[in-house]
């Protein structure tokens, strides 16, 4: 898709404020509302204007950690993490380390558990560096679903009971809302 500065104009305007209407819009490229109407349209089927709804985990006084995996199964990793509630996104990417996560939780030592008991102790995983996010430069948003069922089955696939671990025990990791196991404030 190529893009006119008008569309260029559009995108920016749904960037600063995703609740911009069509009329101010209109007003400042100089087009009627029914032809910024087919142009935003257009961008939205072409990919060029997504909206997303979610959370800003920094504003909410949650943690974020950026993991970043050598592994010679990225895809396995991916999968292991997809509906996990804990998981934000993940990234296959080129390097040294070819997979990036990004995890949310109430607190550090929840993270640790997770990357310590799923991701380290995996035997496709070679490497592993575990940060966590200070700061961002531009706001956050990180889709995020509160209402997860109780299936009593863990997402990961790992089938450890919670009540089990020290880590649980001591209060390190919150559990897992899925498995109904879960000591947190958050879900």
């Amino acid at each position: 898709m190529k893009l006119d500065d008008k569309d260029r104009i559009i995108i920016s305007m749904y960037a600063e404020d995703p609740d911009v209407s069509q009329e101010e819009i209109g007003m400042r490229i100089g087009l009627s509302q029914p032809s910024v109407a087919m142009r935003v349209r257009k961008l939205k089927e072409n990919g060029a204007i997504e909206t997303q709804t979610g959370i800003n985990p920094l504003k909410m006084g949650l943690y974020m950690a950026k993991v970043d995996i050598s592994t010679n199964n990225s895809q396995d990793i991916l999968n292991m993490f997809k509906n996990c509630p804990y998981f934000a996104n993940g990234f296959t990417i080129s390097g040294t380390h070819n997979l990036c996560l990004f995890f949310i939780s109430e607190n550090i030592s929840t993270l640790e558990a997770i990357v310590n008991g799923h991701i380290r102790s995996n035997k496709s995983v070679i490497d592993v560096d575990f940060n966590i996010v200070i700061n961002t430069v531009k706001d956050l948003f990180v889709p995020t679903i509160l209402t997860k069922d109780i299936t009593g089955t863990p997402p990961c696939g790992i089938l450890l009971n919670c009540k089990d671990c020290p880590s649980f025990k001591d209060k390190r990791c919150m559990g897992c809302p899925i498995t109904g196991v879960y000591q947190g404030w958050f879900y």
